[in-house]
């Protein structure tokens, strides 16, 4: 199950519905807007919407050069300590679909003693939606984007979290106890990481993206045409069109990379007839597609959707190994509104144990920054072949990868315009 892909009653995912799917609906009511001659009345309502969201301040953007604290409201504090968990309680997750693993949920109950209740949501919009409406209650708000953090802090939607119940942080990657986005921790904890890189089929591709002075341009191959795909997303695959042409910025505010990316995207679609999908995970074990731009976590369990017979080691991954490619996490948040909030954070607690997040890895494909989830033991507990250990995100990913980052709404509008230039003409 991968959670960047919409499920349905436990049926197989719906093609195309993404985690991100929430900004290519944006992306796509904003271009409806722009062929009507509204681009500046779409600017004025994002404007309009941020500045009522953050109380008529601009949020800062944080970036790894400019990291962010952010405050903690005399009406919004943590919780005191030395309390007990809540009991006869019910602890009510609001997460994507297929997030995480239903044992885990089962084993934690089954420790404190409660029931554990998930609801979900497809979309980050339609969750900061419900949430600010105040008709839904919840207690963990599970795989929230480092992209709208200020957002939910400043909307006071979550609580700054009270660190003596979640002492397991300590299993966590050194530079999450005080990440660039979050300085100190103080509003979350690390979820699930993962990279951005080129799957391809060995069997049918003789070289491979590591032997190329660039991997990224891998896809630009007309030889291919018909067999090469790029995901479905506005930000990663212009992202890939930039470090195509050698630009390693991907928060880029200049219009002439912007429309670099745009060409570069339209000359892939002209010389390999490219697709556009997040069935990453699917379409490179069937061979549908035989190079895919890919996420790391979909590929680690890609090889569970192999035809019968078909060895694993068919399935390629590649990131760059000097990390300098797209890295990403989400993170774990205790609501304001938290009817248990003791429970809240011992949940969090939980999934950062070594075997808790192992058994989770084990479900969804998509590493945690745990110490000890490392290539030779997900291979050893056989939740990962071998010769797909280039899916494993490494320390050193989250301090050499490139993030993509919140944008001034302006640029974001441009990058969704490229975007849909070159997906609506496909």
């Amino acid at each position: 199950m991968h959670p960047k892909e919409g499920w349905h009653d436990g049926k197989p995912p719906i093609p195309g519905v993404s985690r991100r799917g929430f900004l290519r609906r944006g992306a796509g009511a904003g271009a409806a807007l722009l062929g009507a001659g509204g681009a500046s009345s779409l600017l004025a309502a994002c404007s309009s919407e941020l500045l009522a969201d953050t109380g008529h301040r601009a949020l800062p953007l944080p970036r790894p050069n400019n990291p962010v604290t952010w405050p903690i409201y005399a009406d919004n504090k943590p919780i005191p300590s030395g309390m007990q968990a809540e009991r006869n309680a019910t602890l009510k997750i609001y997460n994507w679909v297929a997030y995480v693993n239903p044992k885990c949920l089962k084993d934690f109950g089954k420790k404190y003693n409660c029931n554990v209740e998930v609801t979900t949501f497809n979309t980050m919009t339609e969750a900061l939606a419900k949430l600010s409406s105040g008709k839904v209650n919840f207690d963990v708000f599970m795989g929230v984007t480092n992209d709208v953090i200020g957002k939910t802090v400043a909307q006071k939607l979550i609580q700054p979290l009270n660190h003596s119940y979640i002492p397991n942080i300590g299993q966590n990657w050194r530079e999450y106890t005080s990440p660039f986005y979050d300085q100190r921790w103080q509003y979350t904890v690390p979820y699930t990481i993962y990279t951005t890189g080129i799957s391809w089929r060995k069997d049918h591709i003789p070289d491979d993206p590591g032997s190329w002075p660039n991997g990224y341009a891998f896809p630009w191959q007309s030889k291919y045409a018909g067999k090469v795909a790029i995901l479905d997303d506005y930000r990663e695959s212009p992202s890939l069109a930039l470090m195509k042409n050698g630009i390693y910025d991907l928060n880029t505010t200049d219009p002439k990379q912007i429309t670099l990316a745009r060409e570069s995207l339209l000359e892939l679609a002209r010389l390999t007839d490219v697709h556009i999908d997040n069935n990453d995970y699917t379409n490179i074990p069937t061979g549908q597609m035989w190079i895919h731009h890919s996420w790391s976590g979909d590929m680690a369990a890609s090889w569970q959707y192999l035809p019968k017979g078909v060895p694993a080691d068919v399935i390629g991954y590649w990131f760059p190994s000097d990390g300098k490619g797209p890295t990403a996490n989400d993170t774990l948040t205790v609501l304001r509104g938290a009817q248990n909030p003791v429970l809240a954070h011992l949940f969090l607690n939980y999934l950062q144990d070594l075997p808790n997040a192992l058994t989770n890895i084990s479900y969804n494909g998509y590493m945690q920054p745990v110490y000890g989830v490392t290539p030779a033991r997900l291979v050893h507990e056989g939740i990962l072949p071998k010769t797909l250990i280039s899916t494993v995100v490494l320390e050193e990913n989250f301090k050499n990868g490139l993030w993509e980052l919140q944008l001034p709404i302006q640029t974001d509008l441009a990058w969704q315009q490229a975007w849909q230039v070159v997906s609506l003409g496909i």
